[in-house]
């Protein structure tokens, strides 16, 4: 009871519904045939699960679930026996040198935080449940539970889209470092990258490479995007007063139909778009949404609009 956040009901709640995520994943690909109960072969992912959610809690990066498993072994090895590098060799049949490296990183991660919380005694209570409240980007994006699906989308990019949004979003999409957002390249530098392209050339492959992803990471399943078309358009005063919107839903389907009255600040929904819900319309609300905060003269033509 006094663990503070550490035993907060809505930190088990976000654990119980990562773990509900990967159960109705994994539902998918389960063979009764094969004669195992699903309670025996969802265990292994329900405890993978767990783990990234762990990771997004950490003050420290690992390149992937695997290797952040291995790093977790060598910490417990490190506190538990006399000869850590030994026993860690043994377990994953790796040379020592390995394993010196993976003594290394626990040493370092230990140096930071400690991988035990301590009663009012300064005893370890032995249990690994460390916690990170500062907001961290690189933490977030890289040790978030949809960081292979984001990982996966960026792979299927060509090489001139994978570099003009790392450049332009200032990001390396191999370790995670993000650099000044205020020393990215504008798209004159990126225009010279790519020679025989001009500014606003370099503007439109990374408008394009933008929305590609956003594709991409709706297939994989980590994003909402509903995609916006201008169908027609009513201005008074060089404004535009009302329009009309086609929008599909996670680039899919058949398209529905939104009119928006700018003047009052009304929407109104003329035809539902497949996939979108009856109840809530969530789609056409996030549309809505968007183009009421637009501000007049800059409502785009065409657009995707991604949301999580």
């Amino acid at each position: 009871m006094d663990g503070g956040d550490l035993y907060d009901t809505d930190r088990f709640l976000d654990i119980k519904l990562s773990c509900r995520e990967q159960m109705l994943q994994k539902l998918m690909d389960y063979d009764l045939a094969k004669g195992a109960e699903y309670a025996t072969y969802i265990f292994p992912f329900i405890r993978d699960a767990m783990l990234r959610f762990r990771i997004g809690e950490e003050k420290w990066s690992v390149s992937s679930l695997t290797n952040y498993k291995m790093v977790r072994s060598m910490a417990w090895l490190y506190h538990n026996t006399n000869d850590a590098v030994n026993e860690f060799s043994k377990k994953y049949n790796c040379d020592l040198v390995l394993a010196e490296e993976y003594l290394k990183v626990v040493r370092g991660i230990h140096n930071q935080q400690p991988f035990y919380v301590t009663d009012e005694n300064g005893e370890e209570t032995g249990e690994d449940v460390a916690l990170d409240d500062s907001w961290n980007y690189t933490d977030i994006l890289w040790n978030g539970i949809q960081a292979e699906k984001v990982q996966r989308a960026f792979k299927k990019l060509n090489y001139r889209e994978q570099t003009l949004l790392e450049k332009r979003l200032a990001i390396c999409m191999t370790c995670g470092r993000v650099s000044s957002w205020k020393d990215r390249p504008t798209f004159e530098e990126l225009a010279v990258m790519f020679e025989g392209s001009t500014a606003s050339g370099a503007e439109r492959a990374y408008r394009k490479a933008v929305d590609k992803l956003t594709e991409l990471l709706v297939a994989e399943g980590a994003i909402h995007a509903v995609r916006l078309k201008q169908k027609s358009k009513i201005k008074r005063k060089k404004k535009i007063a009302a329009a009309i919107y086609e929008y599909q839903a996670d680039c899919d389907g058949e398209w529905g139909e939104i009119s928006l009255d700018f003047e009052n600040g009304k929407a109104e929904v003329i035809l539902l778009a497949d996939w979108d819900t009856v109840k809530t319309n969530k789609f056409a609300s996030r549309a809505i949404a968007y183009l009421l905060n637009c501000e007049n003269e800059k409502l785009p033509k065409e657009i995707m609009v991604a949301f999580e």
